[in-house]
């Protein structure tokens, strides 16, 4: 089960991630500054549990492997939560930053984390029960999949109604684009591309190099929009100055 491939992108991945954070944590003024840290992290503990599962680091037959399997799986959803709730923070219905929202962004996230590795647990130890395995697919399909889709309508109209910036757009919708490609190669391509090279590579490899091109764009995107230095902004008419003012918009 070893995907050495694989592990390079999710290596790369992890230190690409870490770079993210540093840049965001630099911009002091920008609107979400935390809030998308916190997704960032939740994106680099989600790829090191995922390199502790297909890099034989732990044997399937230990009994934590399951426990961190479902814990991955908790991740991935609590991360997607997150970037949703990251798509709310672009129309102020809360103020970022402060003790009150970042506990709320902080239990609700964990709150997903939670109850999906919860109801993992139970479905790794009862595999024949259909409840379980129903709830799991529900969370993992269809929950992340509406809060990804949330997240992405949200933005049109922040982008669209609000923003007007077409670099801020092309980055949105090249990270969707590349999520997209990524998840369609590893839930339908997988076997014949493992098999056309040889085993080496998988559609888990294309899925990780997608998904960290799609994390990027999105980086690029927050970056786009949370447009800091006034120098460049004032006189700009499609860039509004959307990073200092932070109890509402204000427009050069």
């Amino acid at each position: 089960m070893f995907e050495t491939a694989a592990n390079v992108v999710y290596g790369a991945a992890m230190i690409m991630t870490l770079i993210m954070i540093y840049h965001v944590k630099t911009k002091y003024t920008a609107v979400g500054r935390k809030e998308m840290a916190m997704f960032f992290g939740l994106y680099f503990l989600s790829t090191l549990t995922e390199i502790l599962l297909i890099s034989s680091s732990i044997p399937i037959a230990s009994p934590v492997y399951p426990w961190i399997a479902a814990l991955q799986m908790g991740l991935i959803s609590g991360t997607i939560w997150c970037l949703f709730i990251n798509g709310l923070i672009s129309f102020q219905f809360f103020e970022d930053g402060t003790k009150k929202s970042l506990w709320a962004f902080c239990i609700s996230t964990m709150a997903v984390i939670a109850g999906v590795l919860t109801i993992s647990i139970f479905t790794f130890e009862s595999p024949n029960h259909r409840t379980y395995q129903t709830i799991l697919w529900f969370f993992y399909f269809v929950f992340n999949g509406a809060c990804i889709l949330l997240y992405l309508i949200s933005q049109l109209i922040f982008l669209l109604k609000i923003m007007r910036d077409r670099w801020a757009l092309g980055c949105l919708l090249s990270a969707t684009l590349f999520f997209c490609i990524g998840q369609l190669i590893l839930y339908t391509a997988s076997n014949s591309l493992c098999k056309l090279a040889d085993h080496y590579i998988d559609g888990v490899f294309f899925g990780a190099l997608c998904t960290l091109l799609a994390v990027m764009m999105l980086y690029k995107y927050w970056d786009s929009i949370t447009r800091e230095d006034l120098e460049f902004s004032v006189g700009s008419p499609s860039l509004p100055d959307w990073s200092v003012d932070k109890k509402g918009y204000s427009y050069a």
